[in-house]
């Protein structure tokens, strides 16, 4: 009835298949699916009057494998500007990092704010 050649399937019989005195062949092609990049988030640390800045660097640290001179580049940028950005990744590993901040932040008593906006 049918073969494969090369990935494609031919459907038909060629016998039967013919027009105007021409073979035809009949070709299903497999659909190529289209993926797509996932979106990408900022994951930012607000400013506060309370949190301390060596807190701050630690988390940059731990939680965002920053060197300790990118730590504190951040953590001064957070202080003199309001917000700062630790990273930018998917959806799931953002909720993540924030979710961790925001409980160590709570653990420690400091009043840290970290969020995540779409890129």
């Amino acid at each position: 009835m049918g073969s494969q050649l090369g990935g494609n399937w031919y459907l038909g019989d060629e016998e039967n298949s013919v027009n105007n005195g021409q073979k035809t062949i009949a070709v299903a092609t497999k659909p190529v699916p289209k993926t797509k990049r996932p979106s990408k988030y900022k994951v930012l640390l607000l400013n506060d009057d309370y949190t301390p800045m060596e807190f701050v660097v630690y988390v940059l640290e731990q939680f965002f494998n920053k060197s300790i001179e990118d730590a504190t580049r951040i953590m001064l940028m957070v202080h003199q500007t309001g917000v700062g950005v630790c990273g930018i990744y998917t959806y799931e590993i953002a909720e993540t990092k924030v979710a961790q901040v925001l409980e160590l932040a709570q653990r420690n008593e400091h009043p840290l704010q970290c969020i995540m906006e779409k890129e």
